[in-house]
């Protein structure tokens, strides 16, 4: 009953959509345990490019079931949206291939008002929210008035909760943020059709997966964002507004911690980040353009432009220690050809002091200066790579130094941008 979750261990973006998409390949489920539709996983098969917001990335994978989990935030618009383009290229024809758990919460289009607005509101210190609504949702999940796929499916408990809510949020729309007020009977006839069209997805879905791993089914669980974007481990308050570490899949899926039995965090050989707050390893200069040019560093969802810096090991060993990684997927290697000299972070200087571990103090966090290793670099080209031997000399040096740094083995190795283009170590399934 292998379990395996793959994690992202830096900002997000670290291309967990190839590796979850190529691991699937060997899963018979998989699962999407947090986050929403602010998360966008791109993958590419040929010449195809499939952008995923909310449904996993097993999608592609004929006969592979797609569970959203109860730890999602689930935007019923987005994933309709998502579900109809999938259906369109011959993906997800068949109802039982996608299954919604009941106990996940609906985001709400009060959601979205109060998310836009809120970082308007801000100004020069917004936060970096995509605007999805993704924050406001699971403020109401903590207040314990949220709206649940389970209470979707009663109309006279949905009415209700919609009833009780809305007074809330209109007051706070109209008085505090100074915005319009939404209206009741539009939000539940259009949420009345939702339902249609969604019940036949909703279960139970953690006695599913429980059903299905004591039956020897191979589950793979996906988050939707990295470590460093996690509400309690993160760059806060510059994160999500969720648990993102390997650890959530058992409350975001509904298993328990003894049915993991393996853990891949997700790395690019340097370091992105999207939106505000700290970066250490960040270059604001033509190389981090460069960086950002060369592989395309734009974000799925939003198009924004993802900052660029060196590889950060503090941040690879928190990753690693947070989420007890078995193994690290190496992603996007091709990007650093052609550069003669590469940088890695092996600590932080701040106030005289070496600082081996990354701190919670965002003052610390920004004005501490990173300590560098340099390695040489490598001209050829990398991307038709299958096995290590195949790599020049450097690029198979600044893998082990990675591995090294952070005391993890490499089991994938990724050389550019298409399914194929992937040296696979290990199967995590095997480990």
């Amino acid at each position: 009953m292998p379990a395996i979750v793959v994690v992202g261990a830096q900002w997000g973006d670290e291309g967990k959509g190839k590796v979850a998409d190529i691991l699937a390949e060997h899963a018979d489920v998989v699962v999407r345990y947090q986050g929403g539709a602010n998360a966008g996983h791109t993958l590419v098969v040929g010449d195809e490019k499939t952008v995923l917001h909310l449904i996993p990335c097993g999608v592609l994978h004929p006969g592979t079931v797609c569970v959203i989990g109860n730890g999602v935030v689930v935007d019923p618009y987005a994933l309709l949206e998502e579900i109809d383009a999938l259906r369109k290229r011959g993906y997800l024809e068949d109802d039982s291939l996608l299954k919604i758990s009941d106990r996940a919460h609906l985001t709400m289009p009060y959601h979205r008002a109060i998310d836009q607005a809120r970082e308007r509101l801000r100004g020069e210190g917004l936060i970096g929210t995509t605007g999805r609504g993704i924050g406001p949702t699971y403020e109401d999940k903590m207040a314990r008035i949220g709206i649940r796929f389970a209470d979707l499916l009663d109309a006279g408990a949905f009415a209700d909760a919609l009833r009780r809510t809305l007074e809330e949020k209109n007051a706070y729309l109209r008085n505090i943020l100074k915005e319009q007020a939404l209206d009741y009977d539009r939000i539940r006839d259009d949420y009345e059709r939702l339902r249609e069209r969604l019940a036949p997805h909703v279960i139970d879905a953690s006695v599913y997966l429980d059903r299905a791993l004591a039956a020897g089914r191979r589950v793979l669980f996906e988050g939707a964002q990295g470590t460093m974007l996690d509400v309690d481990h993160g760059t806060y308050p510059y994160v999500t507004s969720s648990n993102t570490l390997a650890g959530a899949a058992c409350g975001g899926g509904g298993i328990a911690p003894n049915r993991i039995t393996g853990v891949i965090g997700i790395t690019k050989a340097y370091t992105t980040r999207v939106g505000s707050g700290p970066f250490p390893t960040e270059l604001i200069d033509d190389l981090g353009r460069k960086l950002r040019e060369d592989g395309e560093e734009y974000g799925a969802t939003t198009g924004r432009p993802r900052r660029c810096g060196w590889f950060d090991a503090v941040v690879g060993r928190h990753a690693v220690r947070l989420n007890g990684l078995n193994g690290l997927a190496i992603t996007k290697l091709d990007v650093l050809t052609g550069l003669k000299r590469l940088k890695v972070c092996v600590a932080y200087k701040h106030e005289g002091q070496r600082l081996e571990d990354f701190p919670a103090s965002l003052s610390a966090l920004n004005v501490l200066e990173p300590i560098y290793e340099e390695l040489p670099g490598w001209e050829e080209p990398i991307s038709r790579a299958r096995s290590l031997e195949d790599l020049p000399a450097n690029a198979r040096r600044y893998i082990a130094c990675l591995e090294e740094l952070t005391g993890t083995p490499s089991i994938m190795i990724s050389v550019g941008a298409r399914r194929e283009d992937t040296i696979i170590l290990r199967n995590a399934f095997t480990m």
